[in-house]
């Protein structure tokens, strides 16, 4: 049997049914006090539980074309961890609106106006590789939440940590399954590539729309020291765009796998520390 899937044996994709406390979190800058850093977060939240379903729906489509029995354990557990992953968040922003009063119609609205577009006008192979290339940049995302030098770790308010942690550390275990599917219905290069230039752009507007929004909202837009925040957050020598630049990049190797980049060792020490927190 051919083998499909490259995920080492000793990953476990193993969906967590975990509910987070984070009504309190939510009505304040709970990104170490930081309006920009807290709405940049917020604003990533906004575009999970469309893109979620929209990465489940892309895999799901080949699941039937997959001989691999691994990597069809690998397909069941990638939806129900994105599931989890969807509710979570669908929950989250549902507090933002309360907590915050943003504009849920307009900000998902323009999310699922793009997905609509998108369902329409590209192929099931290049909804698969737009989902491929998303997954890799949540996956290099999630390794810089969990890195020991992340500002997470000093900055956030504990609960919302634990929420981020444990969306990041399932990214990471599944970050192959879409490629590996991708890969086994036979995707090309030229068009794996080019998913991930668009999906870039697309993502990072959404992000930024959804920021100014909630600056807005919340009185912050035009307060230069949010911007000169941000832009150290983003682009500053230990900035979050700088830090993931390289493994980004990696992406566009002929001879690129997400496993290449092992965060093996990342996971356990979350593992870990979720292990001692639960003593």
């Amino acid at each position: 049997m051919t083998r499909q899937s490259h995920t080492p044996a000793d990953i476990n994709i193993e969906p967590r049914n975990r509910e987070h406390d984070i009504m309190d979190c939510l009505g304040r800058d709970w990104f170490g006090g930081s309006a920009f850093k807290t709405a940049w977060f917020n604003a990533m939240s906004i575009t999970f539980p469309l893109g979620e379903k929209f990465f489940i729906d892309s895999v799901r489509h080949y699941a039937a074309r997959i001989s691999d029995p691994k990597l069809q354990r690998e397909i069941r557990g990638f939806c129900g961890q994105e599931g989890f992953h969807r509710r979570e968040h669908e929950r989250y922003n549902q507090l933002l609106y309360s907590q915050r009063g943003y504009d849920l119609d307009y900000l998902e609205g323009r999310i699922e106006k793009s997905i609509a577009i998108t369902n329409k006008v590209l192929s099931a192979r290049q909804r698969l590789a737009a989902t491929a290339a998303l997954e890799h940049i949540t996956a290099i995302l999630a390794q810089w939440n969990l890195g020991a030098a992340s500002p997470m770790r000093a900055e956030a308010e504990p609960a919302m940590r634990a929420l981020w942690d444990w969306h990041a550390a399932e990214e990471m275990e599944h970050k192959a399954v879409a490629f590996d599917v991708y890969r086994a219905i036979g995707g090309g290069e030229k068009m794996r590539k080019t998913a991930l230039r668009r999906a870039s752009f697309f993502l990072l507007l959404d992000i930024v729309v959804g920021t100014v929004h909630m600056l807005r909202r919340d009185g912050q837009l035009w307060r230069l020291g949010n911007w000169r925040e941000g832009i150290r957050f983003l682009l500053g020598k230990q900035g979050v765009l700088r830090q993931i630049w390289p493994a980004y990049k990696a992406y566009f190797g002929d001879d690129f796998h997400p496993w290449q980049q092992d965060t093996r060792a990342t996971l356990q020490n979350w593992q870990r520390s979720e292990t001692e927190a639960a003593a």
